[in-house]
């Protein structure tokens, strides 16, 4: 691999804990141009999903598969990246792009995320290696305890999946092992800054609360696996397709399509929304 972005020492953090914090992944200008499309590109806003949480309230994301040449396509795939994720991975095999999703949560208004594993969703997709699965959260806004920033269980990805059931219209983990869990290691709030990146395993245990402040948290999350690993029920191809990396420059000097030509997902197509009759044994609420 060319040109690691990563020291020695991350890495290791990141297998010891789940997950690392970057601080200023990406540049001020760089945020700007990406929260300014997010809000002006119509595309974010007709293909936004609703998803309630326990007590009702809505959290708006927008999920794509293949990264294209628009703003966020050129993050995904950015040399900075795709370097980074490749050092994280189990794997020597290419990164490829599974989704990215825009998380919108509104002032006031923004529901919370109910404790859950990533590959809590992504085991019904059937892929078969939770270590060559990461996600990568960049802040477009600050995200603090007030509008509900991510809290996650450090080290808690070394437990292995946890079983989910439905939580409102999101999955969520069995709160037994949740509560278990909290006994034993560290609950940490990520409170961020635009441009800041974080970096966690597919099965490090995660929540946010509701943004119960007037301010908003936007944010973009990249999901990333190995071209090694296999998904047995998944429609899309992006998962197995080694991503066409741009250098880190792209993101701002290039030129930009649109988001409207992007693969976004209908919520009747997800996976994880689908009921497949062992959630009914799991206590999550």
């Amino acid at each position: 691999m060319n040109d690691p972005k990563l020291t020695s020492n991350q890495v290791a953090d990141f297998n010891r804990d789940g997950y690392i914090l970057i601080k200023g992944f990406c540049s001020k200008e760089e945020v700007t141009k990406m929260y300014r499309t997010a809000i002006e590109d119509d595309a974010m806003r007709k293909n936004a999903l609703d998803l309630n949480d326990l007590s009702g309230k809505k959290t708006k994301l927008s999920l794509w598969f293949k990264p294209g040449n628009d703003v966020f396509g050129y993050l995904t795939r950015s040399k900075k990246m795709i370097n980074s994720v490749a050092q994280l991975l189990d794997s020597d095999a290419p990164v490829c792009h599974f989704h990215s999703k825009l998380m919108q949560k509104e002032p006031k208004v923004g529901g919370a995320w109910e404790w859950h594993q990533d590959y809590g969703y992504w085991y019904k997709n059937q892929f078969m290696f939770p270590d060559q699965l990461i996600s990568v959260m960049v802040a477009l806004t600050e995200a603090t305890k007030e509008n509900g920033c991510l809290q996650v269980i450090k080290g808690s990805h070394k437990l292995g999946r946890v079983n989910h059931g439905f939580s409102g219209e999101q999955v969520g983990a069995d709160l037994v092992m949740v509560e278990n869990a909290l006994k034993t290691m560290e609950l940490v709030y990520c409170e961020i800054q635009p441009g800041d990146a974080l970096f966690f395993h597919s099965n490090l245990l995660h929540r946010s609360e509701a943004n119960l402040s007037d301010h908003p948290r936007w944010s973009i999350i990249s999901c990333y696996s190995s071209q090694s690993n296999l998904a047995y029920n998944e429609t899309s191809t992006s998962w197995k397709t080694p991503v066409d990396v741009v250098p880190d420059e792209a993101i701002l000097t290039w030129e930009t399509d649109s988001l409207s030509s992007a693969d976004f997902l209908k919520k009747e197509n997800d996976p994880a929304l689908k009921e497949t009759g062992w959630e009914k044994e799991v206590k999550s609420s």
